[in-house]
């Protein structure tokens, strides 16, 4: 019985599953794809506002006139004082058609369990529903797990009061009864009509004193802190999204024109028998094709899998408002499920375009000589994209407004990022020597030799590395740089050892800093300014800041948060203070007109005990607090887009280099029947993946670098002060270190290089 020699046999199968194998990591690399847009694409089209659970019964929601700020300042809207919603409830109460008509109320009212402050719940509200509870009494959230009948203390603005639980209900939030809730909070927001009035007659009555709303409108009646936290949210999640698209084209295109290059032999072979540059191209945009219809079932499912997961992630971190949630629609699903085939043929192209334009005996010389590393159109590319960071850095210098710095800067890294990836076969010789040349001994020689004649192999394979850690650095440091020149800038401020900071409460009531400025908001020309109220200000006059100063006459009328006017006297110019306004007024009339207002801070620390819901501090750790709910924000941000692009990357590593394994299996058979061991075959493997690796993060890191260096001298800039470069250095090296891991697993996961099949 005749057989085929096992030595044959064996290279067949090797290069079947080889070429197998390149198209397995294609199909993953589109998988990965299509889940990152779908979860992306899902999160951001369920981002709505959302109609408040207290007025959700209310078929008509009629608030206040909306201030003239812009949207990202989230100003709320201009109150109605008590006469003038009253008024307004008298002319709603005629409608024909209207069965009751309710005032909405919110102000500060904080539960403290043993003597601590209930973090998250800092809002109470007037009852709008049936069976009110009485004067002394309130309904609260039964997750609070308080027992009904027994007390329960509440941190108001003047300090802690008490009140018997009268009931539960499933909202957050504390509810009073409708007399008390007025006490607290006089100025009104919102006003809820119920019954079976027309929309238009209630406008009609309503006239220029509101803004009328009925269905998915009503969500106008959110607090602004959710809407700010939803923006937040949509800001991070198009952030990330520009990210992970980015990463999808980078690693896709990579790895596609990784599989294009590996299949040159082939292509070749079909070149020498008469296939035309249009057929090649065709055959490989239609395997692209095909790949992207195959992967995008599974990609649109493990993404709307992923998006419920991080939705809630996004809620509990603070990212979205209580109540986000993703929304199923059609048309989103299907255009998730068009963006596989979409992005393989798009990483597909320019592989093909190249792939085609090469000759059947260039095709086929490849195995001796890799082709010029370094084509004219990659060096245009490359310098190009190179010349757009620098563009994308001098626009974030100039820029006026830190979002647009953020965005520039964002920018600016992806170019560098891709600049470097597509220059990197410029420099990987000389990092191969420098990395190498010292070292002796064959196993060395093995790997230097190895990856010196196939740079763009090694390219190739260094790029997810490239990318994880230049992002890696950037992220890192554009959130700590930043974080500590506004916390340097403020802590500057404060000439004080000793300060008295809020401990798990949005500020301090009087009765834990009686005498400390507090924060408010009044309304000038129906824009909305932020004041403090200080002892040092005498009643009916206002100082303003230097910056402001020309914005405003020797006098000024002012709306308070309870809906009143009053007109000022401008006394003079405020001082420098680290918790800076455009107006200081007196602390008195502040607490008069907002029984709300609570101080940030106070320095020095008051004598006597810290009461609960404040702590001593540093001043370092007062500019802290000053933004520490941003700052929160800030490294949750971080930290998503460090997951996005690490994880992503690390994926795409552990793919590359399993190709690339599969690939190369004869190459190490060979070693083997040449007389190399099986250790010195695994180790000149192990050492070019670490130094593949190694490449990958010098490039990367001095792209991350470069980057995190333009946004400190723009953030300088803006601050008007040098801003040193902070970079977390523990998070950059674990992301080299998972992807060395991943390298070392991917290249080592078919070690048994066997000269025969007996060994």
């Amino acid at each position: 019985m005749v057989t085929r020699p096992p030595a044959r046999r064996d290279q067949s199968r090797g290069s079947a599953a080889g070429l197998g194998g390149d198209r397995k990591g294609t199909f993953l690399a589109v998988l990965l794809g299509t889940t990152i847009v779908t979860t992306f694409l899902l999160l951001l089209t369920s981002g709505q506002p959302r109609v408040p659970d207290r007025l959700a019964d209310f078929g008509v929601v009629v608030t206040s006139p909306a201030a003239d700020n812009r949207p990202d300042e989230f100003a709320e809207p201009v109150p109605w004082s008590a006469a003038a919603a009253q008024s307004l409830v008298e002319r709603l109460r005629s409608v024909p058609g209207v069965d009751a008509v309710a005032v909405d109320r919110r102000f500060y009212a904080q539960p403290m369990l043993d003597g601590r402050p209930v973090a998250g719940s800092t809002a109470g509200h007037a009852w709008l529903g049936e069976s009110p509870p009485p004067p002394g009494e309130v309904i609260v959230d039964r997750s609070l797990g308080v027992s009904i009948g027994a007390p329960l203390t509440l941190l108001t603005a003047t300090g802690p009061q008490t009140w018997r639980v009268g009931g539960h209900t499933d909202w957050r939030g504390v509810y009073f009864s409708p007399e008390e809730a007025a006490r607290l909070s006089p100025g009104v927001r919102a006003i809820g009509v119920s019954g079976a009035a027309s929309v238009e007659a209630v406008r009609a009555a309503v006239g220029s004193a509101g803004i009328v709303s009925s269905g998915d409108a009503r969500g106008i009646a959110e607090p602004r802190s959710d809407a700010r936290t939803r923006w937040i949210g949509m800001q991070v999640l198009t952030a990330t999204t520009a990210l992970a698209g980015f990463a999808c084209v980078f690693l896709i295109a990579s790895t596609s024109a990784y599989a294009v290059d590996q299949r040159r032999r082939e292509i070749g072979l079909l070149r020498a028998v008469g296939a035309t540059p249009r057929q090649i191209r065709s055959m490989l945009h239609r395997s692209a094709l095909l790949l992207g219809v195959r992967a995008a079932p599974a990609g649109v499912l493990l993404g709307g899998l992923a998006s419920i997961v991080l939705a809630r992630f996004l809620v509990g971190a603070g990212l979205e408002p209580h109540g986000y949630g993703v929304r199923w629609q059609p048309w989103v699903l299907a255009v998730a499920f068009g963006a596989g085939p979409l992005i393989s043929l798009m990483g597909a192209v320019m592989p093909a375009r190249r792939a085609a334009r090469i000759s059947p005996i260039e095709a086929l010389r490849v195995a001796a000589v890799e082709p010029r590393a370094m084509s004219h159109g990659r060096w245009i590319t490359g310098l190009t994209t190179a010349a757009a960071a620098v563009g994308a850095g001098v626009a974030a210098a100039s820029a006026g407004d830190m979002q647009d710095v953020g965005t520039y800067a964002l920018f600016g890294a992806m170019a560098l990022v891709a600049a470097a990836a597509l220059l990197a076969p410029a420099v990987v010789p000389a990092l191969i020597r420098l990395l190498l040349g010292p070292w002796t001994g064959i196993t060395a020689v093995l790997a230097r030799e190895s990856a010196r004649v196939a740079v763009r192999r090694t390219a190739s394979t260094a790029a997810p590395v490239l990318f994880t850690v230049a992002f890696a650095v950037f992220v890192t440091g554009t959130a700590q740089t930043s974080a500590a020149a506004w916390e340097t800038r403020r802590a500057n401020t404060i000439a004080t050892e000793s300060v008295l900071v809020p401990d798990g409460t949005p500020g301090l009531p009087d009765s834990a800093a009686a005498g400390a400025p507090l924060d408010t908001t009044v309304y000038i020309r129906q824009r909305a300014v932020q004041v403090s109220g200080a002892d040092s200000v005498a009643d009916g006059t206002a100082l303003v800041s230097a910056g402001a100063a020309e914005r405003y006459g020797p006098s000024v009328t002012v709306t308070f948060a309870d809906g009143e006017r009053e007109t000022l006297r401008v006394a003079g110019t405020a001082p420098p203070v680290p918790l800076a306004a455009d107006l200081v007024l007196g602390r008195d009339i502040v607490r008069k007109h907002d029984s709300s207002a609570l101080a940030p801070g106070a320095y020095p620390v008051p004598p006597g005990p810290v009461p609960a819901g404040a702590k001593a501090a540093s001043p370092g750790e007062l500019a802290r607090q000053a933004d520490a709910e941003d700052d929160r924000l800030v490294r949750v941000f971080t930290m998503l887009l460090l997951a996005v692009s690490a994880g992503a990357g690390a994926l795409a590593v552990a793919n590359t280099l399993l190709m690339t394994a599969r690939r190369r299996g004869p190459d190490h058979r060979v070693l083997r029947l040449a007389g190399a061991s099986r250790g010195q075959v695994l180790g000149a493997v192990t050492l070019e993946t670490t130094l593949v690796v190694a490449i990958g993060s010098l490039l990367g890191g001095a792209a991350g670098l470069i980057a995190i260096a333009g946004s400190a001298r723009s953030l300088g800039a803006q601050i008007g002060d040098h801003v040193p470069i902070s970079i977390s250095w523990p998070a950059v090296a674990a992301s080299i270190v998972c992807c060395l891991a991943l390298a070392l697993a991917a290249a080592l996961w078919r070690p048994a290089f066997t000269p025969t099949r007996d060994g």
